[in-house]
């Protein structure tokens, strides 16, 4: 533990406060100010890009933060990447760090912050080797000769790097500075912004405005424009096309809040204050957001895969073609990763295939029937079951390795002076009675959030139906953490309106 004690500290750390609470001020300043951060870093291109970068990456932008070709591009990914595996590692007791203690959490944390720049590191060499981020062969005006390309290529992967670790930085900011973490912040920050554009951007596809007094004329691109230009039209199934997505986010939305809210109560009392009754509440979602965001970003991660790796294998590489390795690469490339499919009603091939969602609502409008074929059907199945069963094995190892299990919230809340009502003051009682509650609530809950978040994908909302889900979650978790921490720092009518 020596070597790893001694690398985690040369990791650049983010101070903790010297005030035991911070202000909501504080933390609105520092949480605005990293949200505009996090904007005007998605706005910066990487200098020496390609313009054939892989437009296939802007659709998985939400689910892992990123702006794909500017210093943004490798998002979140390696941050949920690193918390994975070793969510994974320590579910599964190949590694074994007790979080309920301080230097525990503060081990695991710092092992995390480690394994998270080396996903930096790997990823950003891997989208550039691999062609994923090509290097421009014209810059002002200038043909760059192979010796340019490989220093332009250096220059992208370390740009790459310097976005990254400036992520990892801002979500420690977040996490000690501000509101939630900073993975949350920017998941919300990406969905609200790809909300807007969709439904109410007024450009056309090339950019220009496209609304005017002709209202049946109207080109944008928003779904709220394009629906009132095809209503005013009658052409129906453009309407439809246009309107169902804003339906579904709306609908969404609506199961989210509703889900988000259900919740159970333990009876407890506080012996030392003459059995003062207590109801500890636990949510049904109790693992909360944490297992969508860890299955959507390893969809995303393997979308991202068979992108990189289809394009690399069908460069024409003669370490692919000749090599016998190479072939074996291939190989695997094709027929265990796959491709991802064309469209949202054409499945993919392998794994990749999977991993992708189809639009249910659209395929059915635009084909006017029902009946969509077997594979289809299938298609839905494989994606829903592949949802489920992910956020559920998520949300089991998530509840070990974060102190939400029976066993560390029983030794809080003994702490805390409270204990079952006609028990005697035993944390052993207290942990057996919560053990009835957390596992089924954390099975049933992953499971629910499973097939929210397989709804959500399948409805076809103006944006990823689970980062639709997730900001969701994220702002509903937010509102209660900030109304049960910030509730005197308001005043009175706003207390009112938010309670």
């Amino acid at each position: 533990m020596g070597l790893l004690d001694g690398l985690i500290s040369l990791i650049p750390e983010v101070s903790k406060p010297m005030e035991k609470k911070l202000s909501f001020k504080k933390k609105l300043y520092w949480t605005l100010a990293i949200l505009i951060g996090f904007f005007i870093l998605g706005t910066l291109p990487l200098y020496g890009l390609g313009e054939d970068r892989l437009a296939q990456f802007e659709t998985l932008s939400i689910i892992i933060g990123a702006s794909f070709g500017s210093l943004m591009t490798l998002g979140i990914g390696p941050i949920v990447t690193a918390s994975i595996v070793l969510s994974l590692l320590q579910g599964s007791g190949i590694i074994n760090f007790d979080t309920s203690t301080e230097v525990g959490k503060k081990r695991y944390h710092g092992i995390s912050r480690l394994l998270g720049l080396g996903f930096v590191l790997f990823e950003a060499i891997v989208y550039v080797k691999l062609g994923a981020l090509a290097p421009a062969t014209v810059i002002d005006g200038i043909a760059m000769n192979f010796g340019a390309q490989k220093v332009i290529e250096s220059l992208l992967i370390l740009q790459l790097i310097i976005g990254g670790f400036v992520v990892l930085l801002m979500d420690d900011v977040i996490n000690k500075w501000g509101f939630g973490s900073g993975i949350s912040l920017f998941i919300v920050a990406g969905v609200a912004q790809q909300l807007v554009m969709r439904i109410f951007n007024p450009f056309n596809d090339t950019g220009s405005w496209a609304l005017g007094l002709d209202i049946v004329n109207w080109q944008a691109t928003g779904f709220f424009w394009s629906s009132i230009s095809t209503a005013m039209s009658a052409n129906w199934q453009g309407f439809f096309l246009a309107f169902l997505p804003i339906l579904s986010t709306v609908l969404v939305f609506s199961i989210c809040v509703f889900v988000q809210s259900m919740k159970i109560e333990i009876p407890l009392q506080i012996a030392r204050y003459g059995g003062f009754s207590y109801r500890h509440p636990l949510n049904f979602l109790y693992t909360s957001n944490i297992p969508v965001i860890f299955i959507a970003a390893l969809l995303a991660n393997v979308q991202l895969l068979s992108t990189v790796m289809n394009n690399w294998v069908n460069s024409g590489s003669e370490f692919i073609s000749q090599n016998i390795i190479g072939q074996s690469i291939g190989w695997f490339t094709n027929n265990v990763i796959g491709q991802i499919g064309a469209g949202s009603s054409i499945a993919g091939t392998g794994i990749s295939g999977w991993a992708t969602a189809p639009n249910v609502l659209n395929s059915v409008i635009t084909q006017k029937t029902l009946l969509l074929g077997t594979d289809f059907y299938l298609w839905i199945l494989g994606y829903t079951i592949l949802l489920v069963i992910g956020s559920m094995i998520f949300a089991m190892f998530w509840v070990q390795t974060s102190g939400a299990d029976a066993h560390s919230l029983s030794k809080s809340l003994f702490k805390s002076g409270l204990q079952i009502p006609g028990t005697r003051s035993d944390p052993r009682i207290l942990e057996r009675h919560l053990s009835r509650y957390i596992m089924p609530l954390t099975i049933m809950g992953g499971i629910a959030v499973g097939l929210l978040a397989a709804f959500a994908d399948l409805m076809g909302a103006a944006t990823s139906g689970t980062g639709i889900l997730l900001a969701v979650m994220i702002i509903y978790k937010m509102y209660e953490d900030i109304a049960k921490e910030h509730m005197g720092d308001f005043n009175p009518a706003f207390k009112k309106m938010i309670a």
